[in-house]
């Protein structure tokens, strides 16, 4: 009698359990699963949903770029080439097609932008990015490009348009794959599920490409005479827009702060002007960089300033939610991080 009257509670106690996770409610009645009010009106109520969709970010960084062109020109007095290694009996001569190449460093790399998460599966923005590179003189076929400035600084605007590969929801799914031969009638093995599920998975993995517009800002020209005309750089970006890939790495603080790390590969042109801008080359870049950042999302829901309401979680008054902490932490905090 006794052993069928723990069976009864135990099952009891199983069915409560099941019961809490269907509703999915905390003890201060806020819902994952609906979007509760966060203003007074309906318009405003919309207006902080969608608020809440955009991201500001900023990051730092660095990269390596090669640049090379395969020179040919009919008239190769008009560029900065020529022989550096003085060898008189050379395979290859000024009118032949010469292979040039150069590797040097960019640092730093400045980016600004706005980023807007679509129902967790696609991520679109933009922004705005600085970049200071150094030229190194291009060699190959044992002659030397030099160009008129050892360094440079861009200017750009780009658009970005990532795919979620994984986060949260998809190991979600994942584990209930790896559950899926345990039977519902599994009271244990269904509590796992649901306790791994809950957990918080900080990690999210993207895939990003990146297109935009470059303006070069400044290209030196130590042999500038003062008192002529005025200098204009035979170095000039291309008109076509630069494309890029990047793997995107972020894990997050809370709802509405995170970091990240990008490493990633963008591919650009470049033309070179003869002295007397009568033909062009054309130069290729490809820019191999790294960058860090933070990432803040525009909290849709107000920071609660009732007197005397200590809740830090997120809850209602008067049926409009407020939040009780800062944005850099969890707002439904779980045992272990209250602290």
């Amino acid at each position: 009698m006794t052993i069928r009257k723990t069976v009864l509670l135990a099952v009891a106690f199983q069915f409560l359990i099941l019961h809490a996770f269907a509703q999915d409610e905390d003890i201060f009645g806020i819902s994952t699963k609906a979007k509760n009010p966060k203003s007074e009106s309906g318009v405003g109520n919309v207006f902080r949903n969608v608020l809440e969709a955009f991201a500001v970010e900023f990051s730092t960084g660095a990269a390596y770029h090669q640049i090379g062109t395969d020179f040919y020109s009919e008239n190769p007095s008009l560029y900065p080439i020529s022989q550096y290694q003085n060898l008189e009996n050379s395979e290859f001569s000024l009118q032949d097609t010469l292979s040039l190449s150069s590797n040097e460093w960019i640092f730093p790399l400045l980016n600004g932008g706005v980023r807007i998460n679509l129902f967790n599966l696609l991520t679109i923005g933009g922004g705005y990015g600085m970049e200071w590179g150094n030229l190194a003189p291009m060699r190959g076929n044992d002659h030397e490009f030099q160009f008129e400035g050892a360094t440079y600084q861009i200017s750009k605007y780009y658009g970005t348009v990532g795919l979620v590969l994984f986060d949260a929801k998809r190991r979600q799914s994942i584990l209930k794959w790896q559950y899926r031969k345990y039977s519902s009638n599994n009271l244990y093995m269904q509590s796992e599920l649901r306790q791994r599920a809950r957990a918080n998975y900080p990690w999210r993995f993207i895939l990003e490409g990146e297109f935009g517009k470059m303006n070069l800002k400044k290209s030196y020209d130590p042999a500038l005479a003062t008192g002529g005309a005025p200098y204009v750089p035979r170095l000039a970006v291309s008109e076509d827009p630069y494309f890029g890939v990047s793997m995107r790495v972020e894990y997050d603080f809370s709802e509405y702060a995170k970091v990240f790390v990008k490493g990633g590969a963008e591919f650009r042109e470049f033309t070179y002007a003869a002295s007397d801008f009568s033909e062009f080359q054309n130069i290729d870049q490809t820019v191999y960089g790294l960058q860090a950042g933070l990432a803040i999302k525009i909290p849709g829901t107000k920071r609660c300033k009732i007197q005397g309401c200590g809740v830090v979680m997120k809850h209602l008054h008067d049926g409009v939610e407020y939040r009780g902490s800062s944005i850099f932490n969890m707002q439904n905090r779980k045992i272990g991080q209250w602290y």
